[in-house]
């Protein structure tokens, strides 16, 4: 099983540049012809968030429009620059998700399961999982306890060195909410992972950067983003700031007849690049 991971697309309406600078239309659109090039085609597409920059529905006319030579299935969850009535009113097939205050679900098609969890706090940049979402993350774990499993969302859980980013995480908590004081966020979501044992990793967006560590056991993936980049300042006072290093999407191999290796995740490069070039010649020599 091949999952083609796309995230932060940030497309805005018109085909207005991000930030005044980046064409995240076009950015889009190299991204597609990326992804239909690639041989073999991935089984499916996760779209990790931050679809459109302001929410607005003309911005997912616009992605719709880009997007409408896939063929391959996708699915989407919503990030901070994300609204999650105008996401599921203009991708119904994408977020399987008829009503209720959070779109999330479960992808059960495939051998590799994958629960989709919405991480947004409406409005903010953080991420936030109240008791509600990380009882239903827990159900949806229990119920199928032997089946690998895939968590796919928004924010990440970790702290990644990059200070105003990190302002911006999946926060630890927020105290606000009394049917499970401490155990929202990202220390709710730790005691989740921590009660199951077939998790075969978490993937995120956001941070704009290719990241992976192990968290608490379970391994966590970020990808980079399809657009423009968040610049990797490890400066305690690094400004907000981001650059044009090369676009990027994320491949996932799931094997079923290597279970030991766990999902496998290569970073794929978006553009032309000089190459391939053979390391052998016709006689199979090595060209020096």
């Amino acid at each position: 099983m091949i999952i083609a991971q796309i995230t932060d697309l940030h497309v805005r309406a018109e085909r207005k540049l991000a930030y005044g600078q980046v064409d995240t239309a076009t950015a889009l659109e190299n991204a597609v012809t990326h992804v239909l090039s690639l041989d073999p085609a991935p089984d499916l597409i996760l779209f990790s968030g931050d679809i459109g920059d302001e929410g607005l529905a003309e911005e997912y006319a616009l992605v719709a429009e880009i997007l409408a030579p896939i063929k391959i299935p996708y699915f989407m969850i919503p990030g901070n620059h994300d609204r999650r009535e105008n996401l599921r009113a203009a991708f119904p097939l994408a977020v399987p998700v008829k009503a209720g205050a959070f779109s999330q679900y479960v992808i059960e098609d495939y051998p590799l399961r994958i629960i989709a969890l919405d991480t947004l706090d409406e409005g903010y940049g953080h991420g936030r999982l109240c008791a509600a979402r990380l009882a239903w993350l827990d159900q949806q774990l229990a119920a199928k306890p032997a089946t690998p499993t895939l968590i796919v969302m928004h924010h990440p859980p970790i702290i990644t060195g990059i200070a105003h980013m990190d302002a911006l995480r999946l926060l630890p908590g927020n105290g606000d909410d009394t049917s499970a004081p401490g155990l929202d966020g990202a220390q709710g979501l730790a005691a989740v992972l921590a009660a199951h044992r077939q998790i075969s990793g978490v993937t995120c967006g956001h941070l704009h950067r290719p990241i992976h560590c192990l968290w608490h056991g379970v391994p966590v993936n970020i990808a980079p983003s399809v657009a423009h980049q968040v610049v990797a300042d490890f400066r305690a006072d690094g400004p907000a700031a981001f650059n044009m290093e090369p676009p990027a999407i994320q491949l996932h191999f799931w094997s079923e007849d290597r279970p030991e290796q766990g999902l496998l995740t290569h970073t794929s490069y978006i553009g032309q690049f000089a190459g391939p070039y053979p390391f052998f010649d016709a006689q199979g020599r090595l060209i020096t």
